[in-house]
Parts: C-alpha cells; sequence; structure tokens
C-alpha cells in the first residue's frame, strides 16, 4: 500500500472459491505473467496461497500491478485466499473493492457451490462490493479429448482422473448463474493465457464505477466504461494438432542387396577360378550400359550376325534374347550355331576379345532350380578373381564399396577398365583419395541413375520372367526384385505355390495402371506425382493385400497433399473425403483416414447442407464420432450468437437513438408551410 502514487487509484482484488478451482495459478498468471505448461497444470495440487507482501518484495511484480484502464492509473492489488479455511478469509474480506468468485469449468460442484457457500459468505462480510463471476480452466472444454492430456492422466492414474465431458459447465450454464447474481461472467485459462488480462481489466472497471457511485465528485472516473463482453474462447483447429504424415523409412538398399546375397532367380553366372558368383542381367544393364554386348551369349551373336547379313535389318538385344528364350533347349542352339562356319563364329570371339580382355567367353545353360529359364555363362580368364567380381557385382547393385575388399585394388580398378564402368573407377578414385564428401555424392548420383534405368529396364520388358495378368492388360516383371522387395511376393515365387513354376500370375480385381504405379515404388521405393484418388485408393488397396506399409505411407502422404491443395483453392473437398474414408480404414491407412476425418468434422455445416445423403451412408459409429468432434464445437457457436446478440444490445444502450422528429406545425395559429403543402396535396387528390 506504501507504494500508491499521487492520482492513483489503488484496488483491492479477492479471489474466493473451492479449492484447486485455479485461484492461484490465475494470480500468478497476471502477477508474475507465468505461463503453465500441460505437465505443470496436471501436477499433484498442494493447497497454496499467493502471499500479498509479494508487491512489496519484488519490483516487477509491483510493476505488473499498474494499469490504465479507460485513462485511469490504478495499482491492482490480489489478495489469495485458502479455499477451505474460512476463519482466515473475513480478514481479506476487509476494505475489498471487488470479489472475484471463481470456479472451475471442469467442476459442476464448484458452480453450484458458488450459490449455495460463496455467494451468500461474500454477501455477509461484504454486501455492497461488486463481484464477477468467473470460470476457470476454460482449456478443459477441448482438453478432455485430447490424446496428449489423456495419457498424461494415464500415467498418473488413480491419483488423476480425467475430466469428462459430463462433468463440463457449458457456457449457458454458467451465464445463468451470473445473471441470477446481477454480476458480469467471464472464462479463463492459464494454459492458453485466454482471458487472464481481461478478467482483472473489468474487475477494475466494476471496483471504479463503485466507487464513482460513491465519490460523485471524482471526476477522473467519469470516463470509466461498463465492464465489457468477452468473446468466447475458439478451441483451436484439430487439423493444426494433427501431426505430419509418418512415412515409414524404406530398405529399399538392402533390399537390392538380398537380391544379390539370396540369388533370387539369377539368370547370370561368372566363372572364374573354379568358383562362380550369380547375378542378374537386368540389374547388370542398369547400372553398366557399356557391359551389355560384352555379355551376350556366342550364339546369340552368330544369330545377330547372321540376321545383318542376310536381311540387312537391325534388331535389337531384347527381340533376339527373346527369339532365344522361345527356343531354349540345347539342341536347337546346337543347330543354330551348326549353320554358321566356323570362320564367323572365330570373328565374333575375337571381336568381343577386343572389347573386353577379361572375357574368355559367354554361352547359355539351362537353369536347374527354375525350369524352362537360361543362364547366361560368362567365363573371365585368372585376371579377375572372384573377389574383384564380387567387388564389382556389390558397387553395382547398391553403389558403394563392400565394408572389406578382399582383392586388391588395383585389380579391382583394371577389371572395372576393362568392363567399362566409369562410375566405379571415379568412385574408386575418391575413395581411395578419402574425399568423403565427393564420395557421397558420387554414391547419391550413382543410385538416382540407377533407380531410373532398373525403372527403364522393367518398362522395356528386358529380361522379365513372370507376366501379370490384370483386369485389362499383361504386365511383365522381374522376380528376383518382386521377391527382394515383397515378403508376399517372395511367400508366393518361394513357397510351395503354382506360381513358382508358372510364367504368369493372374491378378483379378486389379487394373494395369494401379499395378504399374504398385511396380514403380518395388523398383524405385517412390512414384511419381501425382497419383489422382480413383488410382490411388485402388493401389492403397493393393499395397494392403501385399503388406506394404511404406507404400501406404507414400500415398496417404501424396493424396493427402492433392486434396489439401484443392482445397486451398477454395474446391469444396469433403465430398472426397467422405467417399474415401471407409475405404482407408479397411485398408490400413489410417493417417489418411484421420485426415478426412478431421476435415469432414472441420466442415460439418457443409456437409449437412451439401452432402448429407452420402454422409448417411456412412456407418454409425463414423457418424456418431464426426458429430461429437466437429469443429467448431456446437457450445461455442451458441456461445458466439450470444456474444454478437449481446453486442447489438449494448451498442443500443451505449449509443441511444437521439434523434427528434421536426415540428413544422408553425407558430402559435400560424399553419407551418410543410403543413400547408400537405393539405394543398390532399385537396388536389380529391379534386
Amino acid at each position: 500500500m506504501e507504494h500508491e502514487a499521487a492520482g492513483q487509484e489503488l484496488v483491492k482484488c479477492v479471489l474466493v472459491g473451492d479449492t484447486a478451482v485455479g485461484k492461484t495459478r490465475l494470480i500468478c498468471a497476471r502477477a508474475c505473467n507465468a505461463r503453465m505448461s500441460l505437465r505443470q497444470l496436471l501436477s499433484t495440487h498442494v493447497p497454496t496461497v499467493w502471499a500479498i507482501d509479494q508487491y512489496r518484495m519484488y519490483k516487477e511484480v509491483l510493476e505488473r500491478s499498474m494499469a490504465n484502464v479507460d485513462g485511469v492509473q490504478v495499482s491492482l492489488r490480489l489478495w489469495d485466499t485458502f479455499g477451505d479455511h474460512e476463519k482466515d478469509r473475513r480478514f481479506a474480506y476487509g476494505r475489498s473493492d471487488v470479489i472475484v468468485l471463481c470456479f472451475s469449468l471442469g467442476s459442476r460442484s464448484s458452480l453450484l457451490h458458488c450459490k449455495t457457500v460463496w455467494f451468500p459468505e461474500i454477501r455477509r462480510f461484504c454486501p455492497d462490493t461488486p463481484v464477477i463471476l468467473v470460470g476457470c480452466k476454460n482449456d478443459l472444454r477441448f482438453l478432455c479429448r485430447d490424446s496428449t492430456y489423456l495419457s498424461f492422466c494415464r500415467d498418473r492414474s488413480p491419483f488423476l482422473r480425467p475430466t469428462r465431458e459430463c462433468d463440463l459447465v457449458m457456457p449457458e450454464q454458467a451465464r445463468a448463474l451470473a445473471n441470477e447474481f446481477n454480476v458480469p461472467y467471464y472464462e479463463t485459462s492459464v494454459f492458453t493465457y485466454h482471458g487472464v488480462n481481461q478478467v482483472f481489466e473489468n474487475a477494475i472497471r466494476v471496483a471504479l464505477i463503485a466507487r464513482r457511485n460513491q465519490r460523485f465528485w471524482m471526476t477522473n472516473l467519469k470516463h470509466v466504461q461498463q465492464p465489457l463482453l468477452q468473446a468466447p474462447y475458439c478451441p483451436p483447429s484439430p487439423m493444426k494438432e494433427l501431426s505430419p504424415i509418418e512415412v515409414y523409412s524404406g530398405n529399399f538398399w538392402g533390399d537390392i542387396k538380398s537380391m544379390l546375397v539370396s540369388q533370387y532367380f539369377p539368370d547370370l553366372v561368372f566363372l572364374t577360378g573354379g568358383s562362380e558368383l550369380t547375378a542378374h542381367r537386368f540389374v547388370i544393364a542398369a547400372g553398366a550400359p557399356n557391359m551389355v554386348q560384352v555379355l551376350e551369349p556366342d550364339d546369340v551373336l552368330l544369330v545377330r550376325r547372321n540376321s545383318e547379313t542376310s536381311t540387312a535389318s537391325e534388331s535389337t538385344v531384347d527381340e533376339t534374347e527373346c527369339l532365344l528364350r522361345k527356343n531354349a533347349s540345347v539342341e536347337a542352339v546346337g543347330f543354330l550355331n551348326s549353320m554358321f562356319s566356323s570362320s564367323t563364329e572365330l570373328d565374333c570371339k575375337s571381336a568381343r576379345k577386343a572389347r573386353c580382355p577379361i572375357i574368355e567367353f559367354v554361352k547359355t545353360r539351362d537353369c536347374v532350380e527354375n525350369l524352362g529359364t537360361i543362364q547366361v555363362v560368362v567365363q573371365l580368364t585368372e585376371k579377375a578373381s572372384i573377389e574383384t567380381v564380387r567387388t564389382h557385382l556389390h558397387f553395382l547393385y547398391t553403389g558403394e564399396l563392400p565394408p572389406t575388399i578382399q582383392s586388391p585394388v588395383d585389380e579391382v580398378r583394371e577389371a572395372a577398365e576393362l568392363f567399362n564402368i566409369p562410375e566405379l573407377l571415379q568412385y574408386l578414385e575418391s575413395w581411395a583419395r578419402r574425399d568423403t564428401k565427393l564420395t557421397t555424392e558420387l554414391k547419391k548420383s550413382y543410385r538416382q541413375f540407377f533407380k531410373a534405368a532398373l525403372w527403364a529396364k522393367c518398362v522395356q520388358g528386358y529380361h522379365t520372367d513372370v507376366v501379370f495378368h490384370l483386369d485389362d492388360g499383361k504386365v511383365p516383371a522381374h522376380r528376383a526384385i518382386l521377391m527382394a522387395r515383397s515378403d508376399v511376393m517372395r511367400a508366393m515365387f518361394s513357397g510351395d505355390f503354382r506360381e513358382k513354376r508358372s510364367q504368369s500370375v493372374a491378378l483379378p480385381g486389379v487394373r494395369k495402371e494401379a499395378f504399374m504405379c504398385f511396380l514403380e515404388y518395388l523398383y524405385t521405393d517412390s512414384l511419381s506425382p501425382p497419383v489422382p484418388l480413383d488410382i490411388g485408393m485402388p493401389l492403397v488397396e493393393l499395397a494392403n493385400r501385399l503388406c506394404l506399409p511404406r507404400l501406404i505411407n507414400i500415398l496417404e502422404s501424396m493424396m493427402i497433399n492433392d486434396i489439401a491443395q484443392k482445397q486451398s483453392h477454395g474446391v469444396d473437398v469433403t465430398d472426397e473425403c467422405i467417399r474415401i474414408l471407409e475405404l482407408a480404414q479397411l485398408h490400413n491407412a489410417e493417417q489418411l483416414a484421420q485426415w478426412c476425418l478431421i476435415t469432414i468434422c472441420e466442415n460439418y455445416d457443409t456437409v449437412c447442407r451439401k452432402h448429407s445423403k452420402v454422409f448417411k451412408e456412412l456407418s454409425p459409429e463414423n457418424r456418431q464420432w464426426i458429430s461429437q468432434n466437429r469443429w467448431p464445437p456446437v457450445w461455442y457457436v451458441k456461445d458466439f450468437d450470444y456474444y454478437q446478440k449481446a453486442l447489438i444490445e449494448r451498442y443500443k444502450i451505449d449509443n441511444p437513438d437521439k434523434g427528434r422528429k421536426r415540428n413544422n406545425s408553425g407558430c402559435l395559429c400560424f399553419t407551418g408551410k410543410s403543413k400547408r403543402d400537405e393539405h394543398e396535396e390532399q385537396g388536389s387528390v380529391t379534386s
């Protein structure tokens, strides 16, 4: 009190109410600008009281007590009370200027006690002191559904019970009690800081108005307004609280490496030093295009040479290989070879020897494990050890060298030159210089190139070994990469299923366009946007059938971004969300389903007006959840309507109609001009 300055009004504000309704934290929020986290708010309640000597001990608290309300300098002194110490409260009531009666919006009993306990007590000790009713913990109206809040309560159970919806006090209930008391009503939250300053500013106004009524000669209080209306607090949009779409981290390069290690349906064999290594021609062609020609079998070269000389036409490697694969018997190959002279065969071998001296010969053989297919066997010279070939294959499959290189680096480099693999040569050079940055860039560049080339080989049908029969067409693919990238495909092609030995697989209910997107993901670990909904949802269904959660996540992210972009341009997307909601739930696209639910909740009025027929087709559980979680909630809509009406009424009170009717009747017995004109008009009408 000793800090009161000249011309400054001192206002004593006493807070009363049940224990644990939030009185002390409300005072701390105003006096100390204290912000509370959810964990602090949910800590075990310990009865506390705000000591009045804080204004004397702390300069910051004293400075924050100063306020300018409607041009009046005020020093606000907040007095806290114990909710359960009746004998101590009577001293706090003394000489109070305003009483703030607090209750918790999460406790109906605290509101009832305001009527049965607190207001009678206030009128007993302070019959003429103005009162305002304040609902604390306004945040509980939306936190009661918040997952973080509920998890905190579960962790502290049974010592902390979460607030239920049936415990909440709605605005109209509290306002009805305030009207019964004939006092203003406000709501606050120290969690969102809603209404904290507003409550005490209007408490000051109430106190100053009461002081002005008692001291009418005080001119400095004549501009103090009536307590202002409080706009209702709109809960945060659930879309803002929604976490970003989570996409599972992929293991693409681990899968590709497993394709080499596990030897899934290899069609290429390297022989050197009595050992052999298996690989896949489509992978080698994607990673090292220059090796394609030197790895062609001798009989294929003979067929091509004869075709060129006899018909003077060029045929691709794929066409020739297809011809060879259709006539896959050894006798047929021998017959083809016998058609040409030995000189032509020697010319082909010498040409290969000139291009790649490290290769002795390339021939074909029947695959023992996979009947009906052919393997290309490449016999290497002693210059290439088996470890050197293993290092080359590891790089071509993964874009990096193995952790330990068993063969000399010079031998690996020489073989890379002979095989004409420039990417490996550059990588070896940077690796030898220990240039980590350049090595990383080279690996990244090669992997991007490799993915694109791998997908191109699939689109071209390069050495594919299985054909999928779909509803609207056929699509070829490579079993090896299907098995490496999908557990379901691996089980189908390696177990005791007929698809293991069949060259074709039927997939009913799958369209070609969706299946091509599925293959693109398997070959590149990504999808080329955009993916429209009419393709995206069948693809989600296929990904769920084949147990590919990462593909589902990628599709969820792409479809949500596409719908959100439409929404940002003013397009009504609620119809799309309603139609894909239950499909997403059925096929485990949980993030997409949650996003659709929240979008429908945020546009609930639009849904009811425009899409009620489609909305009624949803399951009762979904309709109930949407109705309960609509945004803005029903209580806010009602409270906002009341607020707007109250604003209009307040405006009429503050700005009464001062217009007066002009009296044109003239002076005394003389008729005014307007009156005479009116009589003349009436006479002309009757005549």
